[in-house]
């Protein structure tokens, strides 16, 4: 958490919750191809091994504030897992819980699909990237 995060009531503001999910998930599954240099290794190769030409886009996010996130001077903690995985688009999940008291504050959703940038068409899932997010579904 960084101290601009908070809002006027010292709590973490609802648009860096959403910055905080998307690092979580870049952390998880790599950055985008050509996204920066390279950096920490994410625990599933999924986003920075597509083919040239593939876009990672997020279809929609849904977010529930289960508890207000009060500002610390430690990371929060950050769960995230794959949930349904479909013909051409899959679900990440999160829960985001206080770094101090492991309490839940949020728990959200990102639906994502794998898009041709040249044309913009939603591709399908081959099989190979559905396994690689096998071991990750909940």
């Amino acid at each position: 958490m960084r101290w601009g995060d908070m809002d006027a009531y010292g709590h973490i503001n609802n648009v860096q919750i959403v910055r905080m999910l998307e690092e979580a998930r870049i952390a998880a599954f790599g950055p985008p191809r050509g996204a920066g240099l390279p950096g920490i290794e994410p625990h599933v190769s999924l986003f920075n091994d597509l083919p040239a030409g593939t876009l990672a886009l997020v279809v929609d996010h849904k977010v529930r504030y289960v508890r207000t996130l009060e500002y610390r001077n430690v990371p929060a903690v950050v769960q995230v897992w794959i949930g349904a995985v479909k013909g051409a688009s899959f679900d990440i999940h999160y829960v985001l819980q206080d770094p101090v008291s492991r309490e839940d504050c949020v728990k959200a959703s990102s639906h994502l699909a794998f898009v041709d940038e040249a044309s913009g068409r939603v591709l399908r899932l081959t099989q190979e990237q559905k396994d690689r997010m096998a071991p990750y579904r909940h």
